[in-house]
């Protein structure tokens, strides 16, 4: 009989192990299935909508000062992007910021549509929005602002302006950069540009367009190359430009899902 007992007893403690085990992992696992939720769609919806009330802001303030009114759709937010968004927090989809270069040349390079008068003014601090960027190809309008920390811009569903770059319509190298997954994943198709598409960026001075011209699909992520005045890969010094411009570079991660690598879109400013 004692030994009846203590095999019963072994047997029944094995068991509340293993249900124990088992509640730990199902816990676990609701919990990873939360913040995988977390990060693939409630980032997204965050970030898309108050993207979406930023451009609407900028452009109901640029209508009033010109006396007109916002295009059409402008105070809709930032389209959708079809399919599960991902990436994680620690996806950068930027070339170092460490590596900005120096300011570029500030002639205009001029503009498409009407230009307001006078001086342009001061640059606005880091995370402020000052323009809207339309990219009929992938049916995007997200804000830019200024800066690429990923709190303050990235992360907010915006895409970034390089420090140090060229400001739209001026000559030298416009560089944003834009979450390929989460946070709004403003570039999660830039990959369906082509040469030809049309890209625009209005600010409180004009509208400016640029037409896509280069993509370099794969470099590394500390290729600064891409965002100099005159953008060429020293990755891949195959692809890039030698002569002075105005240009437009658009920098994500790449594969999906992942900050391995960086995807490269180049336009230049349509005369």
């Amino acid at each position: 009989m004692p030994v009846v007992v203590q095999g019963r007893a072994g047997r029944s403690g094995l068991g509340r192990v293993l249900w124990f085990g088992a509640e730990t992992v199902v816990t676990c696992g609701v919990l990873i299935l939360l913040l995988v939720v977390h990060q693939l769609w409630w980032t997204n919806q965050q970030a898309r909508a108050a993207a979406g009330e930023q451009v609407a802001v900028l452009e109901r303030e640029w209508g009033e000062e010109w006396g007109i009114s916002p295009p059409e759709g402008a105070s809709s937010p930032a389209p959708s992007s079809s399919g599960a968004g991902g990436g994680g927090s620690s996806v950068s989809p930027s070339v170092s910021p460490s590596a900005s270069p120096s300011r570029a040349p500030s002639p205009s390079g001029g503009t498409v549509g009407a230009s307001r008068p006078g001086p342009s003014p001061a640059r606005p601090p880091s995370g402020s929005a000052f323009a809207v960027l339309r990219i009929p190809r992938i049916g995007l309008t997200v804000p830019v602002a200024h800066g690429i920390s990923k709190g303050k811009v990235l992360d907010k569903g915006y895409v970034g302006h390089y420090p140090g770059t060229a400001a739209p319509g001026e000559a030298g190298n416009v560089a944003l950069a834009g979450h390929r997954n989460t946070h709004g994943e403003p570039f999660r198709y830039v990959n369906r540009l082509r040469k030809g598409d049309e890209i625009t960026l209005r600010t409180r001075e004009g509208t400016y367009t640029y037409v896509v011209d280069r993509i370099l699909p794969v470099t590394s992520p500390r290729d600064t190359g891409v965002i100099q005045p005159v953008p060429r890969s020293l990755v891949k010094p195959s692809y890039g430009y030698s002569e002075a411009g105005s240009y437009l570079t658009l920098t994500t991660c790449t594969p999906e899902f992942t900050s391995r690598y960086r995807l490269i879109v180049w336009a230049t400013l349509r005369r």
